[in-house]
């Protein structure tokens, strides 16, 4: 996939999605913030689930255009998302910890994609927004390492995608530097859980 085609399926979304994109950012930040005061745990990984999907059926499989999209991504989306969902319901007591210095910096990070994305000459439609791919698995990272109980496959997957920021400098995307920070943290929390398991 060359940068010319990531930023051409990247208008396109944005340009037909972005009032449903307003509307799941506030659903999600609604539900990480009563995550936090413990009202509702389960919510956040209930947002979450809900954003993957929606990345992995809107992004991915309408809008994408390349194999690694649909064979890679899409896939990797749905299931991220159907993980979140069946944490949401399995382990739905599990309170969220208020973030850490690291995790609260990334959150940060998260808060500041679109802006990152502006500062580096890119405008609407073809701009990265809080509703995409990497901004979603950065914040997905961020808020699921506050969870007392992690899913392993589901830290790895996101880690994997979180990973994938390297790309950042081939497609001219710097702003996903952000995702490959959350994705190094991703790695040190995947081996924290285990070792603790062993």
């Amino acid at each position: 996939m060359d940068a010319q085609a990531f930023w051409v399926v990247i208008g396109a979304y944005n340009q037909h999605t972005i009032a449903a994109q307003a509307v799941l950012l506030v659903f999600l930040a609604f539900s990480v913030i009563l995550s936090y005061q413990r009202k509702n745990p389960w919510m956040a990984k209930f947002a979450l689930g809900i954003a993957n999907l929606f990345i992995g059926i809107v992004f991915f499989a309408w809008y994408g255009t390349e194999p690694i999209q649909k064979y890679f991504a899409l896939p990797l989306y749905l299931l991220c998302g159907g993980l979140f969902l069946y944490e949401s319901w399995c382990n739905r007591e599990d309170f969220l910890e208020k973030p850490d210095t690291i995790q609260a910096l990334l959150l940060l990070f998260y808060v500041c994609y679109p802006l990152v994305s502006v500062m580096l000459g890119n405008r609407f439609p073809q701009m990265v927004t809080y509703i995409m791919p990497c901004p979603v698995v950065s914040l997905s990272i961020a808020v699921y390492a506050g969870c007392q109980k992690k899913n392993k496959l589901l830290l790895a997957l996101l880690t994997v995608w979180g990973l994938t920021g390297i790309k950042s400098v081939i497609f001219s995307a710097y702003e996903d530097l952000i995702l490959l920070a959350c994705g190094l943290y991703g790695v040190m929390l995947l081996v924290h859980e285990v070792r603790r398991k062993i």
